[in-house]
C-alpha cells in the first residue's frame, strides 16, 4: 500500500506547528514524496490520568501523518513514567509505583481517540515500553551507557541549574534519555515526533538507532503553546486544558489566555489559515474576539460546532453581562462551614493552604463580595466564587 505523495499536503505537514526536524526537511520530505509508508511514534509517561493540550498539539500532526498513509504507534511510557523525565524540572520527580502509572493511562486511549485513529484501515496501535525495559538484564543497561558520557548529561539545562543552586541530580534521571532513547531500538520505527522539550531525549533515541541499528531516525520536535513568561500550561498556573475537561471550562481556560498566546494557539491548534489569522489581526479585530474565534475552534474539534457556541455563549453571559452560570458546582452541608475548608473539600483549589493564599490575595468571593477572612463561614444558599471561572453553590444535605 502507498502513502499520500502529495506535495502541498506534504509540505504542510512539515511547516505548520513544527519547530525543529532532524536530520533536516529536506531528508524527511524525501522520503515522504517516495510515496512509502512509515511507522510514527509518540511517546507518554502517564504521570496524570488526562491527557492535556501538549499532548492534542502532537496527536494532532500524528494524525496529518496517519491521514498521509502512514502508520502510528502511541507508546505508554509504563516502565520510564516510574523513573521519571527530569526535562525542565529543578529537582528531581516524584516516583511512581507501576500501579500508578497504569491507573493514570487507563483512559489514555480513549482520550487520544478523540485525534487519531485506532481503528479501520491503518489503525494506530498501543505499546507498553515496559515490555522491554524491565526485562532488560544489567549487562545490556551498561552497553547503552556506553553510548553517551557524563558531559552530554550535564550539558543540559535543568542539570546545569541544579548545579548552579546546589540541588541533587540522581543518577536514575541521567539514565532517563538512555531509556526513552532505547525506545526507539526496540521499535524499530522510521521516526519519533514530540514537544521541543522532548529533543534531548528524541536525539537519544536517534544516537542509539544509529549505532545500534545502522539506521537514520527522523525526529519532529512541535512547537509548545507558551506562556508570556515561556511556561508551558500545567496544573500549577491552572490553565492546563485536559481532553477530559467539559466544553464551558475549555473555552473559559482558553479567553484566560494572554493575547501573545492567540497567534501560536491557532497556528498549532487548529486548521484555520494563518493568513486568515493575521488578516484579521491587521484588520484591528479585539483580541477578546480573536479569542473567543479560537475557543470556538479548539471546542468544536473535540465536541462539535454546537457545544462551542454554547461555550461561548455561556462564557459572554457569565464575563460581559455578569450572571453566575445556570449551572455550578453543589457543595453539601449540614449546618455552617468554613468557606476555606468548602475551598479544599470541594476539589477547587490544590490544598487548604491554596485556599488560604487565595483568600489572603482576595480571590474569593462570597455572594458577589470578596472574602479575606479565612475564618468566615457560610450557609446553605451561598454562592462561593474562586477566580473568574470557578462557582460553587452551597446546598443543605
Amino acid at each position: 500500500m502507498k502513502s499520500v505523495a502529495d506535495e502541498a499536503k506534504i509540505d504542510a505537514f512539515l511547516s505548520r506547528g513544527v519547530e525543529n526536524i532532524y536530520p533536516s526537511r529536506d531528508f524527511l520530505k524525501a522520503k515522504l514524496m517516495k510515496g512509502e509508508p512509515m511507522t510514527l511514534y509518540l511517546g507518554i509517561d502517564p504521570t496524570g490520568p488526562s491527557l492535556h493540550l501538549g499532548h492534542a498539539i502532537v496527536l494532532k500532526k500524528m494524525r496529518e501523518f496517519q491521514d498521509l498513509g502512514h502508520k502510528l504507534i502511541l507508546l505508554i511510557g509504563d516502565f520510564t513514567g516510574m523513573i521519571g523525565d527530569p526535562t525542565d524540572k529543578s529537582a528531581a520527580r516524584k516516583r511512581q509505583t507501576r500501579d500508578d502509572v497504569l491507573a493514570n493511562a487507563k483512559l489514555y486511549k480513549d482520550q487520544a481517540s478523540k485525534i487519531i485513529r485506532f481503528s479501520g484501515p491503518n489503525a494506530a496501535e498501543i505499546k507498553y515500553n515496559s515490555k522491554w525495559l524491565a526485562k532488560m538484564p544489567f549487562a545490556s543497561v551498561v552497553e547503552l551507557a556506553a553510548h553517551f558520557t557524563v558531559q552530554q548529561m550535564l550539558e543540559r539545562d535543568m542539570f546545569e541549574t541544579r548545579i548552579s543552586e546546589a540541588k541533587p541530580i540522581y543518577l536514575h534521571e541521567f539514565l532517563y534519555p538512555m531509556m526513552q532513547g532505547y525506545d526507539s531500538v526496540a521499535l524499530d520505527v522510521d521516526g519519533e515526533i514530540g514537544g521541543n522539550d522532548q529533543t534531548f531525549n528524541m536525539l537519544a533515541g536517534r544516537t542509539l538507532m544509529k549505532e545500534m541499528l545502522g539506521k537514520e531516525k527522523f525526529v519532529i520536535a512541535m512547537k509548545l503553546l507558551v506562556d508570556p513568561a515561556g511556561k508551558k500550561m500545567g496544573k500549577t498556573e491552572g490553565n492546563m486544558i485536559t481532553l477530559q475537561d467539559a466544553p464551558a471550562d475549555m473555552f473559559g481556560k482558553v479567553m484566560s489566555w494572554t493575547d501573545g498566546m492567540i497567534r501560536p494557539g491557532f497556528e498549532i491548534l487548529t486548521s484555520v489559515p494563518m493568513n486568515e489569522v493575521e488578516a484579521k489581526e491587521k484588520a484591528g479585530i479585539n483580541p477578546r474576539d480573536l479569542k473567543d474565534s479560537l475557543g470556538r475552534e479548539i471546542v468544536s474539534f473535540f465536541f462539535g460546532k454546537e457545544e462551542a457556541a454554547a461555550a461561548s455563549e455561556g462564557f459572554r453571559k457569565l464575563f460581559q453581562a455578569k450572571e453566575a452560570p445556570e449551572e455550578m458546582q453543589e457543595f453539601k452541608i449540614h449546618e455552617k462551614k468554613k468557606v476555606i475548608d468548602i475551598l479544599a473539600e470541594s476539589g477547587i483549589v490544590e490544598s487548604k493552604s491554596d485556599a488560604r493564599r487565595q483568600m489572603e490575595q482576595g480571590g474569593v468571593k462570597v455572594d458577589g463580595s470578596v472574602v479575606f477572612d479565612i475564618n468566615a463561614e457560610v450557609s446553605a444558599g451561598a454562592v462561593i466564587q474562586k477566580g473568574k471561572r470557578f462557582f460553587i453553590r452551597i446546598v443543605s444535605s
